[in-house]
């Protein structure tokens, strides 16, 4: 256990790290994620005020860039601060025509509302701080839709057409859901087809009161094929294995571009322009030094530490070109003939066994190549390659029909 923004986490339980990443990639693992904060914006430019101060454009997001957000679905994106430097990232999930729910970081919830109320200028919006009144559990896995299946009431109305970043239900009866959810016991809850692991799940909300009950549920409904529960330390390799940020260590107080998420900024064509303006949008396109964060994948499961200490080299040369933001190892994934594959891919090599590789992110002082060689250097030296992706044939964009 750990002391994590004021909350007791469990950082790994009995089974150990190890078997906790590879049961969210074979079968399905239950994190408790409640320590997160809910933000609620709501009023009649609650869209055009957030849509000013988060990086993601809420008008045109779904599809192909040609539909806005509505109620049921949500977007990932950041906050910036007018030097677009990150105040944290976020999930913001629409919940009525003119309600939102800003789902951040543990701690944050009093930041981002701060944040909000300081550029709230003449916008008719009431912003509401919502940390600790929110229970969350992330159920994650290929085995979550039939595990989730047993305890919800109608599930197969319920699940049949959650495609990603889909939402239904309500964790509070006073917000409105054209759809609302409940488990057997009636606990109303609020499903996502969102989660931190890169695979297929849910993130599931409801009144703090109701979590260990759903807790139990899940576990006991899972039990026969092999649902564990999954500390933070499982969390992080399982992220950063997906190729997924931690706020305020791969992103953070420097400028929010040059990175792999350009899905959450709003690029237009050839990612010479924005679609819209946003907070800190000036910063990110006149930067006079700018830096470059990659993912990177290693050799062989040997890891050095994250931060600043820890130093990027070119292959061959003697000058630091930047630092290690997160190096962990996902022991889910091993090379064959110079090629990653995951434990639970396509197509795997006769008598594959995942060894397990180092992998993270860098951030540097100039651009490189997909391919390049580096070495990552503390007290000890590791050899990677810069990536576009880490683990391959991740689940979380499947479809629903063939997870059920």
């Amino acid at each position: 256990m750990g002391i994590f923004s004021g909350y007791d986490m469990p950082l790994w339980y009995a089974t150990g790290v190890k078997e906790e990443h590879l049961t969210v990639l074979t079968r399905a693992g239950l994190f408790d994620t409640s320590h997160m904060a809910g933000v609620i914006v709501s009023g009649p430019d609650a869209r055009a005020f957030l849509n000013w101060m988060f990086t993601k454009d809420l008008s045109q997001c779904l599809g192909l860039k040609t539909k806005p957000l509505v109620p049921g679905r949500c977007a990932y994106g950041a906050f910036l601060d007018e030097n677009g430097h990150v105040v944290d990232d976020s999930i913001i999930f629409q919940l009525t025509g003119d309600k939102y729910m800003v789902y951040v970081n543990a701690g944050m919830g009093e930041t981002i509302t701060r944040h909000l109320m300081a550029h709230q200028k003449n916008h008719d919006v009431q912003i509401n701080d919502w940390t600790d009144k929110i229970g969350k559990i992330d159920l994650q896995g290929p085995l979550a839709a039939k595990v989730l299946k047993k305890v919800i009431k109608n599930p197969d109305n319920i699940l049949q057409d959650m495609i990603y970043f889909k939402f239904k239900g309500r964790f509070d009866m006073d917000i409105d859901a054209a759809e609302p959810v409940y488990f057997n016991d009636g606990t109303p809850v609020l499903i996502s087809r969102t989660g931190y692991t890169g695979e297929f799940g849910f993130e599931i909300f409801m009144a703090p009161e109701r979590m260990v009950v759903i807790w139990e549920t899940i576990l006991d409904a899972g039990k026969n094929v092999g649902v564990i529960p999954c500390g933070l330390a499982a969390r992080d390799s399982l992220r950063a294995g997906a190729a997924l940020p931690l706020s305020h260590q791969d992103i953070g107080a420097w400028p929010y571009i040059n990175h792999p998420w350009k899905f959450s900024l709003p690029f237009g064509d050839e990612h010479k322009h924005f679609t819209k303006k946003f907070l800190g949008d000036s910063a990110l396109l006149n930067l006079e030094k700018p830096e470059y964060t990659y993912p990177f994948a290693g050799f062989d499961l040997r890891k050095v530490n994250s931060g600043a200490k820890t130093l990027v080299f070119e292959e061959g040369k003697e000058k630091s070109i930047g630092t290690v933001l997160t190096c962990v190892t996902d022991m889910g994934i091993g090379r064959h003939e110079n090629r990653i594959y995951s434990i639970a891919g396509r197509d795997l090599p006769d008598d594959f066994e995942p060894g397990g590789l180092s992998c993270g992110f860098i951030k540097v002082n100039k651009k490189l190549n997909t391919g390049q060689l580096l070495e990552l250097r503390d007290r000890r030296r590791i050899k990677v390659e810069v990536v576009e992706d880490i683990r391959p044939d991740r689940t979380a964009h499947k479809p629903m029909k063939q997870m059920l």
